[in-house]
C-alpha cells in the first residue's frame, strides 16, 4: 500500500505538477513542494515497514544464507557479505558525492535590474499570456532564433527553455527589443 502511494505521489510531482507550473497549481490545496514533502514521508514510512519486515525475518534470513554446511558454504557466506557492502556502498554513494554548482545557472538566478519595461515573466506562463502581459506578439517570438523558432501560442516558457536552453532573460530582452523598436 505504502509502495502504491509513494507511485501515486511521484507520477503527480513529475507530470500533474511539472517543474515550472507555477504556484498557483495545486491539488486538494498542495502545491508541487508541499507533495514532494508527502511523497518524501511516505518513502519514510515505506522504509520503515521495510527495515520492520527484516528485523520480523531475520532468522529465515540467516538460515538461507547459512544453509547446509556444504562444499560451498564458504562461497554462500561470502557472497552474501558482499552483497550486503555492495548495497550499503551504493546507498552511501550519493552522500558522499561531491556537489557541483553549475556557475552559469547561478548566475542567471541572480536577479537582474529592472527597467522601466520590465514584466513579471515566469515559466509557468504560455507565450500566448506572455503577449496578453507585454503585448508583444506570439509571431515575434515565434521570429525569435534564440527562442527556437518553431513555438504555438500555448506552450510553456518553462517547458521551451528546457527545449531550447534560453533563460527568462532572453525572453525580457526579447520583449525590451521589441518594445524599442
Amino acid at each position: 500500500v505504502e509502495f502504491l502511494f509513494l507511485i501515486s505521489t511521484g507520477v503527480l510531482v513529475r507530470y500533474l505538477l511539472p517543474p515550472g507550473s507555477g504556484h498557483s497549481s495545486s491539488l486538494w490545496g498542495l502545491g508541487r513542494h508541499e507533495w514532494g514533502d508527502v511523497h518524501f514521508w511516505i518513502a519514510m514510512a515505506f522504509l520503515s515497514t521495510l527495515a520492520l519486515h527484516l528485523v520480523l525475518h531475520w532468522k529465515w534470513i540467516v538460515c538461507v544464507v547459512r544453509g547446509q554446511r556444504s562444499a560451498h558454504s564458504g562461497l554462500r557466506l561470502s557472497l552474501g557479505a558482499m552483497g550486503l557492502v555492495l548495497g550499503i556502498a551504493l546507498a552511501a554513494a550519493p552522500l558522499a558525492a561531491p556537489v557541483t554548482v553549475d556557475a552559469q545557472a547561478e548566475s542567471s538566478r541572480s536577479p537582474r535590474p529592472h527597467d522601466e519595461h520590465s514584466f513579471d515573466i515566469r515559466g509557468s506562463m504560455s507565450l500566448a499570456e506572455v503577449e496578453q502581459q507585454t503585448g508583444v506578439p506570439v509571431a515575434y517570438f515565434q521570429q525569435e532564433p534564440d527562442l527556437g523558432g518553431d513555438v504555438s501560442a500555448q506552450d510553456r516558457l518553462g517547458q521551451l527553455r528546457r527545449r531550447f536552453g534560453f533563460d527568462m532573460d532572453d525572453v525580457r530582452d526579447v520583449v525590451a527589443r521589441y518594445n524599442q523598436r
